[in-house]
């Protein structure tokens, strides 16, 4: 049987095959990832909607792959595969009509009655889905509630498994069994869904994909616009209920900054493919693109540093890590509505200069083969602990290769950091199609003059601001860096509510 490439988010047609994560002849269970794809920067992993055997790989690792497309041939395998009466196939291909025409309803199988169900192309009907081909009559023994439950993950992948409604389970021992459920001999009842409830919104490739892993997507929160489901949404369902280890440390020790970088062997040669080559790619056109200059201001910030270390505590109580990134995307937010400009885009096609109402702000992540840029939304309304939380998050994600690729769009500003390495200014390349970008060195003590002449030791960091100079000239740029000078000097006006500041 083949497996296709399923719908893996709103707009995305193809995806990067990055690598294979099972080989020819290996044998899967529903909800074992078979290969990590990447689209933008999003890396997922595209879980098995089948119990078989991997016969060929059909796809090559570093290439584009289309939504739709073949990525292997498997074949079905264990007591969850479907039973064949091979005398009888040829008859009931023939009688296919006939047989859609007879099939069994809900009320006779909840009234104990075991029923033969048709081939393949009248059950696809009734299921939206598929047995292989020249399958002949098929014995249900196990029928369950409305719902699939999820003790079904592990083992209810075919499709002749899967629930009818409004019936009731019956063991593998009940006459007439051909194929077997979820293994579970307790009977038990689940109540059908009211008719009036909404289904949840989601493609049909992944209800598809859902029925096929014995998913209720009633029970999946998803991520998409409107709470749309996604292909990401099932994988994360799926790794939520597997066991778990000891959730991990929340202290303020936990590396939530290790860098995992591959900093490479001498006398080899490394295809540029995956995240690495996407990032060459957009950093190409960015430079290609935007004619962009550097503006390089320097800023105090010792009291910034004395109130962060007085709220490093009581955040780290509440499980949250106050880094001074979390300061300066709040102070960045409100600099962009003082200086519209700088939160724009250029729409080339009309000719027109896009200034924008919301403020997302991308924060860029240094990760294992190249760099990611998740966005913090709506950055104005949020206080400077749910910012943080955000941070930390997106962050984890990133590194992790669990960033949603809703999470890498829409960015109207981005903050780079180089400090925590230790650079003191850099320039930054502007993250097209938005104008700015910020970097921010690292923050060092250094001896300076007060009103008075007298010396004293201050907290200093370097701002490294780069723009679009078709969009924002020098003057722009100089009065966007005193703003945020002007809110970074005074920290405490970054903990009012937005409609104070």
């Amino acid at each position: 049987m083949d497996f296709t490439l399923p719908q893996l988010g709103e707009g995305v047609y193809e995806a990067d095959l990055i690598r294979w994560l099972v080989t020819s002849g290996t044998v899967v269970r529903a909800g074992t990832p078979i290969a990590e794809v990447m689209t933008d920067k999003a890396t997922t992993e595209v879980p098995a909607p089948f119990f078989g055997r991997i016969v060929e790989l059909l796809a090559e690792p570093n290439s584009k792959v289309r939504i739709g497309q073949i990525l292997l041939r498997y074949e079905p395998l264990g007591e969850f595969a479907p039973v064949v009466d091979t005398a009888s196939a040829a008859a009931t291909a023939a009688s296919a009509p006939a047989i859609a025409a007879s099939f069994p309803t809900a009320s006779a199988l909840a009234a104990g009655d075991s029923a033969s169900f048709p081939t393949a192309s009248a059950l696809a009907q009734g299921a939206s889905t598929a047995v292989p081909a020249g399958a002949g009559a098929v014995s249900v023994s196990t029928v369950s509630g409305a719902v699939p439950t999820t003790a079904m993950l592990a083992g209810a992948t075919s499709p002749a498994s899967m629930p009818i409604a409004g019936t009731t389970s019956r063991s593998p021992g009940s006459a007439g069994a051909g194929l077997h459920g979820n293994g579970s001999s307790s009977e038990t009842s689940v109540p059908r869904p009211a008719s009036s409830a909404m289904p949840p919104a989601a493609a049909p490739s992944v209800r598809h994909l859902a029925r096929k892993l014995g998913i209720d997507l009633a029970q999946v929160h998803g991520s998409g616009p409107g709470g749309r489901i996604l292909l990401d949404d099932l994988a994360q369902y799926l790794q939520q209920q597997r066991p778990i280890g000891p959730p991990p440390t929340t202290t303020a020790e936990a590396s939530t900054d290790r860098l995992d970088i591959d900093l490479g062997k001498p006398g080899t040669r490394v295809k540029l493919a995956g995240l690495r080559k996407k990032v060459a790619d957009h950093m190409t056109h960015c430079r290609n693109t935007v004619p962009q200059y550097t503006y390089i201001d320097e800023c105090e910030i010792t009291d910034l540093v004395k109130l962060r270390s007085s709220l490093k505590e009581p955040f780290r109580r509440r499980g949250i890590k106050l880094t001074y990134l979390a300061f300066f995307v709040k102070a960045v937010a409100g600099a962009l509505k003082e200086v519209p400009l700088a939160n724009a885009s250029l729409d080339e096609a009309a000719g027109e200069i896009v200034l924008h109402d919301r403020y997302h702000i991308g924060i860029a992540v240094a990760v294992s083969g190249g760099l990611i840029v998740p966005v913090i939304r709506d950055v104005d309304q949020k206080d400077l602990p749910t910012i943080a939380r955000d941070i930390e998050r997106l962050s984890q994600e990133a590194r992790a290769g669990r960033v949603k690729l809703e999470d890498l769009r829409g960015g109207t500003f981005t903050v780079t950091s180089v400090g925590s390495l230790g650079g003191m200014m850099a320039t930054p390349v502007v993250n097209h199609p938005e104008v700015g970008i910020l970097g921010l060195g690292k923050v060092s003590k250094r001896p300076m003059y007060d009103d008075r002449g007298r010396i004293y030791p201050a907290d200093m960091i370097f701002l490294s601001l780069s723009f679009d100079h078709r969009v924002v000239d020098g003057a722009v740029a100089a009065i966007f860096a005193n703003a945020l000078i002007r809110r970074m000097q005074n920290p405490a006006t970054l903990l009012l509510p937005a409609d104070w500041q």
